[in-house]
């Protein structure tokens, strides 16, 4: 009798560790999969030159004519703020577009969670940031590596595809501005994007995940958000394609 009742003590304690261990399962996908996060907080953060945003229901919308709000030689000469190129790089050579005003449209969720099936980031408008000028992917024209294409960056490291302003990399006005661990803007999939800087450290790619992101506490989301970072080196913003689900843009 006493030799059932110790099996049965065993049985009892082997089923409690096992479903214990089912519970605190973190990196299962399904659990990782219904973790969802509400953006609304930041959305005040977007303020720039034809630039406006509109909740309806679980999504927000943008419209934005694509304006920066700094100075950059791609400004006609007649405007305030064109400023001949003052920047760092030796090798820095005008291309032949300039900044003009456009009609860009990004719907997304407020409500952001992983994807299931991880859609790459595509040519063009990948996002926005807080000045509603768009973020790019890590890709020139035809999906050629920045090499080249970076030497034509203006002194705040934008530049104008035709008339298409937009920021590759770290768009070093917003992080002067507002501070190298800032939130900076948003992808299309409703993930903030932050600075370069996290905690006083500097972020490089080791850091994050193979979308260039990761989850963690920020200023504007203490109890912790899935965000991406800008980082100095490729794929600077994003990797191999966007965390969550991506909305629509137009243009």
């Amino acid at each position: 009798m006493k030799k059932l009742k110790y099996i049965s003590f065993l049985v009892i304690l082997i089923l409690t560790v096992s479903c214990s261990n089912d519970e605190v399962k973190t990196d299962d996908p399904e659990i990782i999969n219904k973790t969802t996060y509400d953006i609304s907080p930041i959305l005040t953060k977007f303020v720039g030159t034809g630039l406006s945003y509109e909740v309806n229901g679980n999504n927000v919308t943008f419209t934005t004519q694509d304006l920066p709000d700094h100075t950059s030689p791609y400004w006609p000469t007649d405007n305030t703020l064109y400023e001949e190129y003052n920047g760092t790089n030796a090798d820095w050579r005008q291309n032949p577009g300039s900044i003009g005003a456009q009609n860009i449209v990004l719907t997304m969720t407020l409500n952001p969670a992983e994807a299931t099936n991880h859609q790459a980031t595509g040519l063009g408008p990948i996002g926005i940031a807080r000045n509603g000028v768009v973020f790019f992917n890590q890709y020139a024209a035809g999906n050629e590596p920045l090499t080249g294409e970076i030497n034509s960056f203006d002194q705040w490291l934008g530049h104008p595809a035709m008339t298409t302003y937009h920021y590759h990399i770290e768009p070093t006005w917003l992080t002067k501005t507002y501070g190298n661990d800032a939130f900076l803007g948003l992808l299309s999939d409703g993930f903030p994007v932050y600075g370069p800087v996290e905690d006083g450290k500097t972020i490089t790619n080791s850091d994050l995940d193979s979308y260039h992101g990761h989850v963690g506490a920020t200023t504007d989301f203490p109890n912790g958000i899935y965000h991406y970072h800008i980082t100095g080196e490729d794929p600077y913003l994003n990797g191999n394609g966007y965390y969550g689900t991506p909305g629509n843009i137009t243009r």
